[in-house]
């Protein structure tokens, strides 16, 4: 398995496996801010607003590719307020079903991890819908609960359900914590 990060040019390239890896999550039940079903023209059209983001300096994009494929993504959404440069958001952390349980989603995410720490970033957050297998993999990564908000998103079938928030201090932070 290799990891990579994207260039806006490369995103574009590849839009369409990330597409369909995106619709893939959605029809499999993850709760990352969609509904199903998604169709592939508004998963292409979403996948191109990242690839804007990435060419703006807001939005870094990993794919993981397995056997030939992408399987997988996670990416960080970049704060532009001078008060938060020190932190970053990590979302839409998804493997294609096909791959899951193959260490993926962990080498995805150490590796973001790792860059954002070279970046200077010493801390990172996240959101994850409280339940979820998710959860388990960010515990025995070291990430930190925060707390849960109540019916903060819809599943995909449209019931509200909690989040839970969860952050992880990076670099000498993380040393001295």
């Amino acid at each position: 398995m290799t990891v990579s990060r994207l260039t806006a040019t490369e995103l574009h390239d590849v839009t369409g496996e990330l597409a369909d890896l995106l619709t893939d999550t959605v029809d499999g039940g993850a709760s990352i801010g969609f509904l199903a079903p998604l169709g592939r023209e508004a998963a292409l059209a979403w996948w191109r607003e990242r690839a804007d983001a990435v060419a703006a300096g807001h939005h870094a994009v990993w794919v993981a590719h397995a056997a030939g494929r992408l399987t997988g993504t996670i990416a960080l959404a970049l704060p532009d307020k001078p008060n938060s440069r020190h932190r970053a958001k990590l979302v839409k952390l998804m493997v294609h079903r096909d791959g899951r349980g193959q260490g993926i989603a962990r080498r995805l995410l150490a590796t973001v991890e790792t860059a954002a720490a070279d970046a200077g970033i010493t801390l990172l957050h996240l959101d994850t819908e409280t339940g979820s297998p998710a959860e388990s993999l960010y515990r025995s990564a070291g990430w930190t609960r925060a707390g849960e908000i109540p019916d903060y998103a819809a599943a995909p079938s449209g019931e509200l359900r909690p989040t839970t928030l969860y952050y992880k201090r990076l670099g000498a932070l993380a040393a001295g914590a």
